[in-house]
């Protein structure tokens, strides 16, 4: 299998699983993010909800409790918030 190469993520980037317990099958997809997200107000509220239901001690990559149309949503919004130096605090998404 070609999870080994998978498991490499390139310097200043950081390896998300996203999905909700409650989906069919429960499954989650991993994503590969860079990790000035992590200073983002809305993927800060993410974090927060993923240590409130996971806690700190997880293992393998970080599980964002999230379905992965709201985190497509939730990232479209960074990108454009980050090109136009535009944050909006109004911002909260259905599972996120």
């Amino acid at each position: 299998m070609q999870e080994e190469k998978r498991m490499k993520v390139k310097k200043g980037w950081l390896a998300v699983r996203v999905g909700l317990e409650d989906e069919e099958g429960g499954s989650h997809r991993r994503f590969v993010i860079p990790i000035s997200y992590l200073y983002h107000p809305l993927f800060k509220r993410l974090l927060e909800k993923a240590q409130e239901i996971y806690g700190f001690h997880t293992t393998g990559p970080l599980r964002l409790p999230c379905s992965v149309d709201d985190f497509h949503h939730l990232r479209w919004r960074i990108e454009r918030e980050t090109h136009h130096h535009h944050h909006s605090k109004s911002f909260s998404i259905h599972s996120c």
